[in-house]
């Protein structure tokens, strides 16, 4: 990060901390690296959702006025909820660990990392082990080593002060530092330090995780306590072996460890316990002992300090293998990559000026924006309103509102002509923008499931448990202990079953998810990636609120209405009901904007993209309620649809009678949801690079990207492609910027 603060300014976004007021962002700038510092101080007692909410705005706050392009950059996925709404050019996951693998890793880990991986643009980790078990899982996936920062820490070979704790132990001293945590074999530390007496074994770092009461205590064995970067090659200095304890556990699996590196630049002999990536890296290197813990282990701290007394062979060849790892080189790697995927995100070519055409050809348009949905309006109105462009909007539904529209059936009730449609977001931005075009209705969905007779909320939440199993569960600590007991570890979550699975095992996955999702996407959870389910989460709360976000509202007077507001411009005309590859040539236009299917726009040239599609039976019922909630779902197989909507609860209607909406699944059809394959993902990469390279088309919305976005994300991708596509004319100038501005969310 401090590299790419020589070029752009870099936000580093720390855990929050919790004191009592208001919330609030402390701010400072590294004197060192020009890195900002920004940590939240929320208020005691806030729950997640309030954490989320007071978070997004916080960070909102942090990035206005921001110049692009923007990078939002993860070491961890628990920073998603909050900041997956900042528009970005690039989403980078820096995967340093298998965290889910660490002690008391929290449940949505797991769901969450396969929503940042589903949205990351580049996957970077923290080392070849890491590499290998996840380069199936993202189609640019990159290892990257540890490296070192070899001039700082080779300052421990010359002379120089001895830190206060350390000057007075006597030597010779073996050294480690880093966290003191699940992954350090702490029976190791003791044996070694039982073995010689005479030696001293000193540990520098934070104690995380584990109790100081687990920690070995010998006369030889010394904790001094974290430190800073800067003070560690005083550190190493005082140092005759370096030592990496290290258990072999499940937390250790895929650490790469960054401290062999830097021991070595120190000048120091290693010593460590077989980790994967050590012994792939530097199991040749003199210089560096691998042995198993108990004897061997203490034979080659012996041997490592005889090393330590001789010159030699073993030095130069540490230089060798440090002149090819360092951070330089990592960032330079790292920003090439990073500046080719803003460039093409970038990468649509300006609006050329209208010119002046016959009097016998149709006035020019600017733009032609086809599909008239989320994403052609908000798309229309920016060019329009901001840009004062001239646009066409053509849809071949008679109506505007894409799937979002509504209108009055026979009975006069407002219904959602293609199933129901709930607006939610944690983006300010998002509602400010929409405020324009309507006001709103308070509503906060929720769902029941009809199961065995009995209608519980979903998703799964501590009353869902108490009323299928008549259990009096009172605590979110009893509901987290009740689903431990009936997960089944899986070793590899790769499918949607396994997400479930793993998480409150096979019998609530059988109830809740696999008949549901086997109608709703035609195969099994197993076949499909583990995004799907991972959107439904399991609470331990009795928080029976379908979404969480910090904005769940309707538009007052319906979507459709809202629509009409949005596209009633004097630049906007409307041509419905017509395919536009039927009129593309008769209504000259400089730009086209799509939204339709990509695969459909290139002819289908390497085969359909595969969607599910929906079918919708709307009764009419003559009374004036039917069910308690607006949708009730129904996940058994032997109910042939997915869930049942009423629409007054959605929209707050008052009157007399009721229209509800059956919901079924299809094969054939519009093509509704995307099916989150890695066969289909590869294939819509196919037709990506193609629509790279329509210079005069711009592709944007659910189905011209191939993703399964909620509205408010459409809305939000349309927003931030006007704004780089569009609002900055000059391409060439706003590719350029990417290498020179980078803002980095990380934890």
């Amino acid at each position: 990060m401090s590299r790419f603060a020589r070029d752009g300014h870099v936000l580093f976004w720390e855990e929050p901390i919790f004191a009592d007021g208001g919330e609030r962002l402390e701010t400072r700038i590294c004197p060192q690296t020009g890195v900002a510092i920004a940590t939240p101080i929320l208020p005691c007692g806030a729950d997640q959702s309030d954490q989320n909410r007071m978070l997004a705005s916080l960070l909102d706050q942090a990035v206005a006025g921001f110049a692009g392009p923007v990078v939002r950059w993860y070491y961890t996925p628990m920073m998603l909820p909050f900041s997956e709404h900042v528009a970005a050019e690039c989403i980078v996951y820096d995967c340093m660990d298998e965290l889910a693998n660490f002690k008391n890793a929290p449940p949505e880990l797991i769901p969450l990392e396969s929503r940042l991986l589903e949205h990351a643009d580049l996957v970077f980790t923290g080392g070849y082990s890491l590499y290998e078990a996840k380069r199936d899982r993202h189609a640019a996936i990159h290892p990257f080593p540890s490296s070192v920062d070899v001039a700082h820490f080779g300052t421990a070979r010359m002379d120089g002060g001895a830190p206060s704790d350390q000057a007075a132990i006597p030597g010779p001293r073996f050294g480690f530092y880093g966290v003191v945590d699940e992954r350090m074999d702490l029976e190791l530390l003791a044996a070694v330090a039982d073995a010689h007496s005479e030696w001293s074994i000193i540990i520098v770092g934070p104690v995380v995780k584990i109790s100081e009461a687990d920690l070995p205590r010998r006369p030889n064995l010394h904790y001094l306590g974290p430190k800073g970067y800067a003070e560690l090659p005083d550190y190493l200095r005082g140092w005759d072996v370096a030592l990496m304890p290290f258990a072999i556990n499940e937390a250790t699996r895929f650490i790469s460890p960054t401290k062999t590196p830097e021991y070595l630049a120190a000048g120091r002999p290693v010593v460590s316990t077989p980790i994967c990536d050590v012994v792939r890296h530097y199991g040749d290197i003199a210089a560096v002992a691998i042995a198993e813990r108990g004897d061997g282990f203490i034979s080659a701290c012996e041997q490592a300090l005889e090393l330590s007394r001789t010159g030699g062979s073993w030095r130069d060849e540490v230089e060798t293998v440090l002149s090819t790892i360092s951070w330089e080189r990592t960032y330079r790697q790292m920003a090439d990559l990073i500046d080719e995927a803003v460039a093409n995100a970038l990468h649509v070519q300006p609006i050329v000026s209208p010119v002046t055409w016959p009097a016998e050809r149709p006035q020019k348009y600017d733009v032609m924006v086809v599909g008239a949905g989320f994403a052609g309006a908000v798309m229309a109105e920016r060019l329009a309103a901001d840009a004062g462009k001239r646009v066409l909007v053509v849809d071949r539904r008679p109506h505007i509102a894409g799937n979002a529209f509504d209108r009055l059936d026979d009975a006069g009730v407002l219904i959602h002509q293609y199933g129901p449609h709930i607006f939610h977001t944690n983006s300010q931005e998002i509602v400010d923008y929409l405020s324009r075009f309507t006001a709103w209705r308070p509503y906060e969905h929720r769902v029941l499931a009809e199961v065995d007779g009995k209608r519980v909320p979903m998703p799964i939440n501590r009353t869902t448990l108490n009323l299928l199993y008549g259990l009096d569960l009172k605590s979110e600590e009893d509901v987290a202990a009740f689903l431990a007991s009936r997960a089944e570890p899986v070793e590899t979550v790769r499918t949607s079953a396994d997400v479930v699975i793993s998480a409150v095992g096979r019998e609530l996955y059988e109830t809740f998810f696999q008949g549901y999702t086997r109608k709703q996407w035609g195969m099994d959870p197993s076949e499909l990636d583990k995004s799907v389910t991972a959107r439904v989460p399991t609470r331990t709360s009795a928080d029976d609120r379908y979404f969480t976000d910090s904005f769940q509202a309707m538009p007052a007077a319906g979507f459709t209405a809202m629509f009409e507001r949005m596209l009633d411009h004097p630049n906007i005309d409307l041509l419905l009901g017509v395919d536009y590859s039927e009129i593309r040539e008769a209504y000259p236009h400089d730009h086209l904007v799509f939204t339709g299917p990509i695969d459909e726009y290139f002819g289908y040239r390497y085969g359909k993209l595969p969607y599910r599609s929906l079918r919708f039976l709307h009764e009419t019922v003559e009374q004036e309620w039917v069910q308690e909630v607006a949708v009730i779902n129904h996940p058994s197989e032997a109910v042939p649809y997915t869930r049942v909507t009423e629409y007054k609860h959605l929209t707050g209607q008052t009157h007399p009678r009721t229209s509800i909406t059956f919901e079924y699944p299809s094969a054939e059809g519009d093509p509704y949801y995307p099916i989150p394959r890695a066969e289909n993902q590869a294939l819509f990469k196919r037709y990506e690079a193609l629509a790279i390279g329509q210079g005069d088309v711009t592709f944007v919305g659910r189905l011209a990207t191939y993703r399964y976005y909620n509205m408010d994300q459409v809305v939000g991708q349309a927003l931030a492609t006007y704004r780089r596509t569009f609002a900055n004319r000059a391409i060439d100038a706003a590719a350029t910027a990417a290498s020179e501005s980078v803002t980095a969310a990380a934890a």
